[in-house]
C-alpha cells in the first residue's frame, strides 16, 4: 500500500497484521480521492476505524490542514504512528486512541469537512455514529460524511439521525455511502 497522490506521493505505508483491518485498495481510493479533490485544501478530515491510517494520510497529503484518526486497536494505532512519523504528517494529524463513537466527542473543531468510516462491515456502527455525529458541533450541512460498507448494506436508516444519502459509489465488493444533513 502506498500514498497515492500529493506531498507523500508513492511512499510506501505499513499496514497491521492479521485479519483485523481490511485496507482500502488503491484503485478504490484513487476513485475516492478523486471524487473528493476539490473538498480537501486547507480541510480537516475525521478518518473513523482507521487500520494503517492510508486514508487519512492521503488527505493529508493531498492538502487537508489536519486530519483526526480513530482506531482503538493496538497494533493498528502503533501502525498509525509509524505512517504518520514516516510520512512527516504528525503536526498536522490527531490520533485517537479509542472506539469511534467515543472519539467524536473528544474532536475540538469548529467545523469537519469530511467524515470517513470503514468500520468493519458487521460490527453495526454506522447508526450510533451517525447519531453521535448528529449532536456534533462540527458537523454541519457542508460537511460531507464517507461510510465504506459492504453491498447490500441498507442506509435508510440514516433518516432517523437527520441524514440523508447523496450519492452511493459502488464497487465490485463494497460501496462509499455518501451522506450530508438533511
Amino acid at each position: 500500500m502506498r500514498v497515492i497522490a500529493g506531498e507523500a506521493r508513492s511512499l510506501p505505508l505499513k499496514t497491521p497484521q492479521g485479519a483485523d483491518t481490511r485496507p482500502t485498495t488503491d484503485r478504490i481510493k484513487e476513485t475516492l480521492f478523486n471524487i473528493l479533490q476539490t473538498r480537501l485544501p486547507c480541510g480537516v478530515f475525521v478518518d473513523l476505524c482507521s487500520g494503517s491510517g492510508s486514508i487519512g494520510i492521503e488527505a493529508i497529503s493531498r492538502g487537508a490542514r489536519r486530519a483526526y484518526f480513530v482506531e482503538n486497536g493496538k497494533e493498528a494505532a502503533r501502525c498509525i504512528a509509524d505512517n504518520l512519523a514516516f510520512t512527516k504528517f504528525t503536526d498536522r494529524a490527531v490520533l485517537l486512541k479509542q472506539d469511534a463513537v467515543s472519539a467524536l466527542a473528544s474532536i475540538r473543531e469548529k467545523h469537519a469537512d469530511i467524515v470517513f468510516m470503514d468500520p468493519p462491515y458487521q460490527a453495526g456502527l454506522e447508526p450510533p455514529v451517525l447519531a453521535a455525529l448528529s449532536c456534533a458541533p462540527y458537523v454541519d450541512g457542508d460537511t460531507l460524511v464517507i461510510i465504506e460498507a459492504d453491498l447490500k448494506r441498507d442506509f435508510s436508516f440514516a433518516q432517523d439521525y437527520g441524514f440523508i444519502v447523496t450519492r452511493e459509489k459502488r464497487y465490485k465488493t463494497n460501496k462509499h455511502v455518501f451522506l450530508k444533513r438533511s
